[in-house]
């Protein structure tokens, strides 16, 4: 286990190097979602296969998930981001990354592609959305009610059995972080992207939904808003599409990564902007 100081804070980092010494590999970055997830979601679906396909992986615990250190406060979005950069800078990459982020991770990966598209070679999301001024009540209703109802054990009863007991844990786990920290609040007062910062985005974006999320009904406006964007939405399959449909998300990735990330060489990145 490796743990940095990024941030203040002890980040638990996994890296996966292709064959050979990989220092030229391009450098795929995975960034998690929140409360049941961690960079364990990757290294047991993504990250053995990107590396086996050439690609140097990135993975690591955002705060107060997995392994990582777990503050009492300070989850604005905001935060997130700026922990990705100095993750970054600390193990020195000095070349464009190409990001996954999977829910709240693709959240964080749009923020980083907006405040310093130097850093970001391209996008891909997994169920997920750029945070624009509806995302805060709807992430502020859904914490709420993630905080009220993952302390019954009715409700953990009915996940095992919907589910499985391994995610009644997660989900279990997911209530003790949004009762020992202010997550739940501090995510909905997040500072938010307007549609202009968003369209400006050019590195290449690529996304996958499952046909009964609510997050699907976006595919049309983002490929609109984004030219360079191509979408996927995936049949009968709700929003755990990285779990449940891997093999089939796997290779999504790694077709759309072969198109956009082996064939591109991997410029020098420009000085790093400041912080918002």
């Amino acid at each position: 286990m490796t743990l940095l100081t990024v941030c203040g804070l002890d980040v638990h980092v996994q890296r996966l190097l292709p064959r050979g010494d990989g220092r030229e590999a391009p450098l795929v970055v995975c960034v998690h979602g929140i409360l049941t997830d961690s960079l364990a979601s990757y290294y047991f679906t993504l990250g053995p296969a990107l590396a086996a396909a050439g690609y140097e992986v990135l993975m690591y615990d955002l705060r107060g998930h997995g392994r990582s250190h777990r503050p009492a406060g300070g989850y604005q979005l905001e935060r997130f981001v700026g922990d990705l950069r100095h993750l970054l800078d600390r193990l020195n990459v000095r070349r464009p990354v190409h990001l996954i982020g999977n829910s709240f991770g693709g959240t964080v990966a749009f923020g980083l592609a907006a405040a310093n598209p130097e850093l970001v070679a391209s996008l891909a999301f997994i169920e997920s959305e750029p945070a624009l001024a509806p995302w805060q009540p709807k992430m502020a209703a859904n914490l709420a009610r993630a905080k009220r109802e993952l302390v019954r054990e009715e409700s953990l009863a009915w996940i095992a059995t919907e589910y499985n007991p391994h995610t009644a844990r997660l989900a279990k786990g997911a209530a003790k972080l949004l009762h020992s920290t202010t997550i739940a609040e501090d995510i909905p007062a997040s500072q938010v992207l307007t549609e202009e910062e968003v369209a400006a985005i050019q590195a290449p974006v690529f996304g996958i939904y499952g046909d009964r999320s609510d997050l699907a009904a976006q595919a049309p406006w983002l490929e609109k808003l984004l030219p360079r964007c191509r979408t996927v939405v995936i049949p009968d399959q709700e929003h755990s599409v990285l779990i449940e449909r891997t093999p089939l998300t796997r290779a999504l990735l790694l077709e759309w990564l072969g198109e956009h990330a082996l064939s591109a060489p991997a410029g020098p990145v420009r000085p790093i902007r400041p912080s918002r």
